[in-house]
């Protein structure tokens, strides 16, 4: 049951989704501070931000400077989420190479987030990943609200499924299913991710996006690792949410699976007390505690008698 292989990526959107609902506006200096702090900590995927106007989410207006600002490091990726082509095309302006490209699984949610249905948001993305590709940027398509929605409750596995196969019809590297609103469980989620890996070409990457909204993030997580998914989405700190989603709280917490990981021998290449720093830092700006636990957790006492030692 527990036979884990292989390694585990985690991809940080704490610049992303962390702060997308934060009405404290972000610099670009203190963005470049916890980037810094993620690389530090060993995070190989970072979610730098997204390419959607300004009007509707003011926290990411400073996303194209962050790109044009940022200083890579070897055996990162640096990534962000488009909805459209006016997105794509500022994201190719400043050279970003792998790109989350997604649509909602939901009607109600579809409509919120992009005043399109969900036919007409799959008819309209499907260009915009096929001009990606064809720029040589590495497209993550991803399904939002694929494991139930804020507004409507259940959503169909089988259309999650048609979208997914359709994505990998043009020829993605990825797919990533997202529990948007934080309402799925552990048996939902592998009965799904099982069903995707057998559906979809091996070829073709299955990752997962969390939200911890009823304490479940984490087993949710145990859940698509046994159903094969090697790719998971955190934030520092458990920080996170959808503007368009009522009570949506935050994704599970980098540190957190870090730590779940290396407690069951799971290499992630990331020392998950390196995030404590960037934890209080965020704290400290936002002036409230986050929900991510590990950060806040002292060192066991035999951890102290080693260090004495």
């Amino acid at each position: 049951m527990f036979a884990f292989d292989g390694s585990v990526l985690i991809e940080d959107e704490f610049l992303r989704d962390g702060l997308q609902n934060e009405k404290r506006l972000f610099s670009v200096e203190e963005k470049l501070a916890f980037l810094t702090d993620l690389e530090a900590a060993g995070v190989r995927r970072i979610q730098v931000g997204s390419f959607v106007h300004p009007k509707w989410v003011p926290q990411m207006a400073n996303t194209d400077e962050l790109f044009t600002r940022l200083e890579p490091r070897d055996g990162v990726t640096y990534t962000a989420l488009v909805l459209n082509g006016a997105g794509l095309e500022r994201a190719l302006a400043v050279g970003v190479k792998h790109l989350s490209i997604s649509v909602s699984a939901s009607e109600t949610h579809s409509q919120k987030n992009t005043n399109r249905s969900v036919d007409e948001g799959r008819a309209a993305i499907r260009p915009v990943i096929e001009k990606a590709l064809s720029e040589g940027v590495m497209v993550r398509a991803g399904i939002q609200s694929a494991l139930g929605c804020g507004f409507e409750g259940h959503i169909d596995p089988d259309r999650v499924c048609e979208i997914a196969r359709d994505f990998a019809a043009l020829g993605v590297q990825e797919i990533n299913i997202a529990d948007t609103a934080g309402l799925s469980n552990p048996q939902a989620v592998y009965a799904l991710c099982k069903r995707l890996r057998e559906e979809i070409a091996d070829d073709v990457a299955l990752s997962l996006h969390l939200h911890d909204t009823r304490g479940l993030g984490i087993a949710n997580f145990v859940a698509g690792l046994q159903a094969g998914v090697r790719i998971f989405d955190a934030a520092v700190g458990g920080l996170g949410g959808c503007p368009f989603v009522p009570k949506a709280t935050g994704n599970i917490a980098t540190e957190d699976v870090a730590f779940a990981c290396t407690e069951m021998g799971i290499e992630t290449g990331i020392d998950w007390q390196m995030l404590k720093a960037p934890v209080e830092r965020a704290e400290a700006i936002l002036e409230r505690t986050l929900p991510g636990r590990m950060a806040h957790m002292p060192p066991p006492p035999w951890a102290q008698l080693s260090e004495d030692k």
